[in-house]
């Protein structure tokens, strides 16, 4: 039904599109018995005392204001992660924000982390006996010009002792090209500060996640990601998720005309495959694959989801790819998966990293 859906949505902007998609899920799971049966043997994983019942979530940005977590179990997802959410809301940066690239399957963004603020949000979280799939909260700092410092830092806190309780997982998002003052927690003594002020909020602390950067198309900066992985063991970070969107605009087929009309942003999709598979097989051998990884960037296929397991991701996101290919995308790659494991003879578990 998608194919024929989409070329309507494409006439449509790209952010406009997103809010009927969202409505369109909201009515959806209400609806007494809509669900897609998915068969994911030998998906089952259990990382960080969580279960998850196969490897495809839901990328954060998706579901910014957690309005659809039923839908997203109803799906097939085997979880989903909100957000980002900050402490204050905030209404992001000015429209238009989001751009679709066609050719080259991919989204920009600056939508400047709008959202509803963790106190609204956190309302909308279900209990877990009450949510059929782990959901993960990607935190944030409030979108605000001359929130720096350690101000910065205590809104972290803020968004994190509100929301802490509610998750299966956080993800902290420290990366995130578009902020106000283009900083991010991600340079080692910013992100250094922060764990330590996280880790002094007295509240129950859930498995925590750092969200990293892609780099750029002429590699990754080796040595900052080793200071970013000593300083996460450094404060019992769990795993990572690799990766955020990116600066650049290397290598696309969209004209350099088109771009230049686009302006700044956050580039996803396609695009960023290669690079982000890349990030999670260095972060697989930094952490000797005892840190596991959540792998997102360019996932639209069984296929490329398997390389960012066999790169060393024991989870991935989907988040550009649903927007080319429609919600069946969830359901093809964990059949997919399926197929491809059972020919093999193998459970996921034991196909993580093995091209790292």
């Amino acid at each position: 039904m998608y194919r024929w859906i989409r070329p309507l949505l494409f006439k449509i902007d790209a952010e406009k599109a997103h809010t009927v998609a969202i409505s369109t899920a909201k009515a959806l799971q209400l609806l007494p018995g809509f669900a897609v049966s998915t068969e994911s043997r030998g998906l089952a994983q259990e990382l960080w005392g969580i279960r998850f019942e196969n490897p495809v979530g839901i990328a954060a940005g998706l579901d910014k204001n957690a309005e659809c977590i039923p839908y997203w179990a109803r799906l097939g997802c085997g979880f989903a992660e909100v957000g980002s959410v900050s402490a204050d809301p905030a209404p992001g940066n000015p429209k238009p924000r989001a751009f679709r690239l066609p050719a080259d399957r991919a989204l920009i963004n600056r939508m400047g982390l709008n959202n509803d603020g963790a106190h609204e949000i956190a309302m909308r979280i279900p209990k877990r006996s009450r949510r059929a799939i782990p959901v993960g909260i990607n935190i944030v700092k409030t979108h605000r010009a001359g929130l720096e410092g350690s101000d910065a830092i205590a809104d972290f806190c803020s968004a994190y002792r509100i929301l802490a309780p509610l998750a299966d997982f956080v993800t902290l998002n420290v990366s995130c090209p578009n902020t106000a003052d283009g900083k991010t927690f991600e340079e080692p003594g910013a992100l250094d500060d922060l764990l330590t002020a996280l880790a002094a909020v007295e509240v129950e602390r859930p498995t925590m996640l750092i969200k990293l950067s892609p780099g750029n198309r002429s590699g990754i900066d080796t040595e900052r990601l080793k200071e970013i992985v000593a300083i996460a063991k450094r404060h019992d970070i769990a795993g990572f998720v690799a990766s955020n969107t990116a600066s650049d605009r290397d290598g696309l087929a969209t004209s350099a005309t088109e771009l230049d009309r686009i302006g700044k942003g956050g580039l996803s999709g396609r695009p960023l495959a290669k690079r982000s598979t890349e990030l999670v097989r260095n972060v697989y051998r930094l952490t000797s694959g005892e840190m596991p990884i959540i792998g997102v960037g360019g996932i639209d296929s069984a296929d490329s989801a398997l390389d960012k397991i066999r790169a060393g991701a024991s989870l991935v996101q989907l988040y550009t790819g649903l927007v080319y290919e429609g919600p069946r995308l969830i359901r093809r790659i964990v059949q997919g998966l399926t197929r491809r494991l059972e020919r093999e003879g193998k459970t996921i578990a034991e196909i993580v990293g093995t091209e790292a």
